[in-house]
């Protein structure tokens, strides 16, 4: 039976949307080596590590002081300000909105770039959006003009304001102005993303599409906007871990399919496909069961019917990463193998256009989902060839995923390195690779803090846990089960039942295993009987949730340590 080890979930998803006239499939990586290159394209957290050169410690400072006059703001930041004003493209009242949006949502440091620049693209594509339409009577073509004149000034809030003005003096006469009515709450919507109020956003988007009928001749630009509303709660359920949102994306993504038959747009149809597998995906991982997971591979695999190598060959290798990601999922919480071997050929298949010269993040960062894939075929097959391949998956992955370019995603895959080595020495009897995989998961410490990104410092605190727990089994003494007791009581800290049941599930029966061993070293039934419940429970709870490798695995351990209590009370 295998030790639980824990990793990263679904890794490299991408959400796709589209404009009305279908152009490129978004959510694959565009390379930026510069702040000012990045503007237009599409950016990740993957992508962009500083912007222009602006360590994430500077940004965080100039965001912390954001609260002080602008003067005095441009004054002891006045380098700083002026690098981001020539390569965003932004004025310096437009800089401090974006700084203001950033802080209130307390984006952490190493987000700051990624946002700085989603905003800066927001306030491009703003530039041109409160202009006067045909058919506008004086009164809102001047509100519309007061409108850009705050974009431009960067008083987004007086632009909404006066949006709104504009929008209730629309509907007044919404039979004439159907089209600009729903065009200004759109608008509504695109400052709302702007400032990262995504639940405000579809509001405003549910907005624009009610301002059309059904069937009537705008149907297009309705389907339109009820894509833009689901794309917005995606973001919500997303950023901000609203399960609620996730599930209103899912009816959204749903509602959208109903009115785009495939054959009247092949590709909206399929992108759409997409974007509801990678929602139902979201929602799978966080649950338990397989029912989303399952309903996502079934989206996958109808968006790949046009979303075809030949036709879009990126936008098909993101939705084969992404299947092999819901794949992998099913498999884990599967006993077999066959899913995981799906998952497998999906990466494979995704990496025949995914190429490091071409894009060498999203390469990375499929050979890190292939590694993943790879090591849970190897934990569940005799032999070591599957967890000698995810290695070099790995390895392959950390070419391009450097501590320096993406300290997150460096870790991530170290982690997972880390893990693979100590299946590997499972096969074995020594400790000379767990060695290798506490220092490399102290390492991955450094970089996944429990400020940073707590569940990610949880789930290494309880690979670490894993580790020395096995070398503390395979060495006499005290001291490294010692240590793994307390790194799993660090992992629950944030690995709550109510948080993540699962994970916490896995923690304390890790946890209860090491308390055995170390009752029986010190003869010690209260810590014995303490082992015997914390096992218990986490076989209980992996059977409830439908994990059946971890449930076998804690299934195994009960019997030994119901004999260690018995032992020890004298039986």
């Amino acid at each position: 039976m295998k030790r639980p080890l824990s990793f990263i979930a679904a890794v490299g998803m991408c959400l796709a949307w589209r404009s009305i006239s279908y152009g490129q499939v978004f959510g694959t990586r565009v390379e930026a080596t510069s702040c000012a290159s990045a503007i237009g394209g599409n950016v990740t957290a993957s992508n962009v590590a500083v912007v222009c050169g602006i360590a994430p410690e500077v940004l965080d400072a100039l965001v912390k002081s954001r609260t002080v006059v602008l003067e005095e703001l441009v004054s002891a930041h006045r380098e700083t300000i002026s690098l981001l004003k020539g390569s965003l493209d932004l004025n310096e009242r437009q800089i401090r909105a974006a700084l203001d949006a950033i802080g209130e949502k307390n984006i952490p440091p190493e987000r700051l770039a990624v946002k700085l620049v989603e905003i800066a693209e927001r306030f491009k594509a703003l530039q041109t959006t409160a202009s006067a339409q045909p058919g506008d009577d004086p009164k809102i073509a001047a509100l519309k003009a007061n409108a850009q004149s705050a974009i431009d000034a960067g008083e987004l809030a007086k632009a909404d304001a006066l949006l709104a003005d504009v929008e209730t003096e629309q509907r007044r006469a919404l039979d004439r102005l159907a089209v600009n009515a729903a065009e200004t709450s759109a608008q509504r919507g695109e400052i709302a993303l702007t400032r990262l109020r995504y639940a405000e956003a579809a509001k405003h988007f549910a907005n624009a599409a009610g301002a059309f009928p059904a069937n009537s001749a705008d149907e297009d630009k309705r389907i339109y906007y009820l894509q833009r509303q689901a794309n917005a709660f995606y973001l919500q359920g997303e950023e901000f871990g609203d399960s609620g949102a996730l599930l209103s994306a899912i009816e959204g993504f749903k509602r959208v399919l109903e009115m785009t038959p495939r054959e009247h747009e092949p590709l909206v149809w399929a992108v759409t496909q997409n974007n509801l597998g990678t929602t139902l995906s979201r929602v799978g991982e966080r649950q338990s069961g397989t029912t989303k997971l399952e309903e996502a591979v079934v989206a996958y695999r109808e968006a790949l019917k046009e979303l075809t190598r030949d036709r879009v060959p990126l936008g098909w290798a993101m939705t084969q990463n992404n299947l092999g990601a819901a794949l992998y999922l099913l498999g884990e919480r599967d006993s077999g193998t066959a899913k995981l071997e799906e998952a497998v050929v999906a990466y494979r298949e995704a990496l025949k256009e995914r190429t490091r010269e071409q894009v060498p993040l999203d390469w990375a960062s499929t050979q890190h989902n292939l590694g993943y894939a790879l090591q849970a075929l190897g934990e569940r097959e005799s032999g070591t060839a599957k967890l000698e391949e995810a290695v070099v998956a790995y390895r392959e992955a950390l070419k391009e995923r450097t501590r320096e370019r993406v300290p997150l995603e460096w870790a991530q895959t170290q982690n997972n390195l880390g893990n693979a080595l100590f299946r590997l020495e499972e096969h074995k009897s020594g400790t000379t690779k767990l060695e290798e995989a506490v220092v490399a998961y102290r390492e991955v410490l450094k970089e996944r803090t429990r400020e940073r990104v707590p569940l990610d410092w949880a789930q290494t605190q309880h690979n670490l846990g894993t580790a020395l727990q096995v070398i503390g089994e395979r060495q006499s003494g005290t001291m490294n089960l010692e240590q793994a007791v307390a790194a799993f009581s660090e992992a629950l800290k944030e690995r709550t039942r109510e948080r993540v049941p699962l994970d916490w599930a896995s923690s304390l029966g890790n946890q209860g295993v090491a308390l055995m061993v170390l009752a029986d070293r010190r003869k010690d039934v209260a810590m014995a009987k303490n082992a015997l419940s914390q096992i218990n429970t986490a076989f209980e709870t992996m059977r409830r949730g439908g994990h059946a490798p971890n449930a076998a695995y804690y299934e195994h351990q009960l019997p030994r340590a119901r004999a260690l209590v018995a032992r020890l009370r004298g039986r």
